[in-house]
Order: C-alpha cells, then sequence, then structure tokens
C-alpha cells in the first residue's frame, strides 16, 4: 500500500487533506465491521417505517351522494319557484316604494252615490267630464292620467265602469272588465287587492256603486 513518504512533494492544503483522507481510510479498515452494522441497522430503519407510511389508511374526504334525478329536478323546480316568487314580490315592493313616493296629495274620500248607468258618463268620452274607475264598488278620480284611460288608451277598456274581475285576472278583455269578481282564485283576488290599494293611494275616492 502506498504510503505519504511515497507521495510527489505537496503544498501545505494538499498535505493536510492527504492526511485526514489517510486517517480515515485507516479509521474504516479498523471499523468496517461497525460501518457495515451501523448500514445496515440504519437501512432496516429506514425500510421499517417506509412499509408502516404505506401500510397507515389513507383519509378519503366525504362526497355526499347526488340525488337522483327526479329528486334533483324537483329541487331545482323548487328552487326557480321560489327565485321566481322572491323576484316578484321584490318588484311589487319596489313599484309601491315608487308609488308612495310619487303619490299625491289627496283630497278625503267621498261617499257620493252613483248608480252603474250613471257612470258610464264618465269614460272620458265627454271631455267637460273627468274619468271616473271603480273597483270593488269605490270610484276613483282617474282624469289625471287621461292619456292612460282616456278614449283610446291602453285601459280606457275600465273607464266608466267597474272592471274589477278585469283588474283581479291582469285581462284588458272588454268582457271581463266587469264587477263581478266572485270567480276570482285567491292569487287574482290578491292582485286586485294591490290594485284597490294602489288607486287608494294614487286617486282621489269620489263615491260608491249603490247598485
Amino acid at each position: 500500500m502506498q504510503t505519504l513518504a511515497d507521495l510527489p512533494d505537496l503544498s501545505d492544503f494538499q498535505l493536510r487533506l492527504a492526511l485526514l483522507g489517510d486517517r480515515c481510510n485507516r479509521w474504516l479498515i479498523a471499523n468496517q465491521f461497525i460501518v457495515a452494522t451501523t448500514l445496515i441497522v440504519v437501512s432496516v430503519a429506514l425500510f421499517v417505517l417506509s412499509e408502516r407510511s404505506s401500510a397507515q389508511p389513507r383519509t378519503v374526504p366525504f362526497k355526499r351522494p347526488a340525488p337522483p334525478p327526479a329528486v334533483r329536478r324537483r329541487l331545482e323546480a323548487e328552487a326557480a319557484a321560489a327565485a321566481a316568487e322572491q323576484k316578484k314580490k321584490n318588484e311589487h315592493e319596489m313599484a309601491e316604494t315608487e308609488a308612495a313616493a310619487a303619490a299625491p296629495v289627496l283630497d278625503a274620500p267621498k261617499d257620493t252615490p252613483f248608480s252603474t248607468e250613471e257612470l258610464k258618463s264618465y269614460n272620458g268620452s265627454d271631455e267637460s267630464k273627468p274619468i271616473y274607475v271603480a273597483i270593488k264598488g269605490q270610484i276613483f278620480d282617474v282624469s289625471a292620467k287621461r292619456d292612460m284611460y282616456g278614449p283610446g288608451a291602453g285601459y280606457n277598456v275600465f273607464a266608466g265602469k267597474d272592471g274589477s274581475r278585469g283588474l283581479g285576472k291582469s285581462s284588458l278583455k272588454p268582457e271581463d272588465a266587469v264587477a263581478d269578481y266572485s270567480t276570482l282564485d285567491q292569487s287574482e283576488v290578491t292582485v286586485l287587492d294591490d290594485w284597490v290599494k294602489y288607486f287608494t293611494k294614487r286617486y282621489n275616492i269620489v263615491g260608491k256603486i249603490v247598485d
């Protein structure tokens, strides 16, 4: 075996490295059994840790099962209906808020009696007369909205008469513009009551139908 004495001339740093290497080499030769045993123990320990790690069950995140198609469709339909109802409610509340903000100062309600026949002359055809609309027997003066209730206007079908059924049905058909609203369902009655509230806030009550 080559010794340090057999090496050529070295610098101080190289000599130190050579000495260190020589010492390590001698130590390894003298303690090779200890080194081999240590490597075996470390290898076994790493193997055991690896086996334990792979043997541990993995946590699988919980996933809620999807509902059957029929149930899913029903839930979607209910959600859509609820959203539509809420939208309708919001729009109605907004309309009421806007109406309240723009509501004019009204006169005290009057209970002047009118017959159905008398009321017909207040349909806007005579410009010298006001335009009246009756709802559930109450008569409202809508002359300020002649552009809506006058001849040829969209709501003229209700002028000079009690058109409660048509208002409840949200219908502009002449055959629906009648006073009898007994055939309305509950939702239509609610719409009709909303119209009464709206008219009460916007127009003067000038009388009532007595026949």
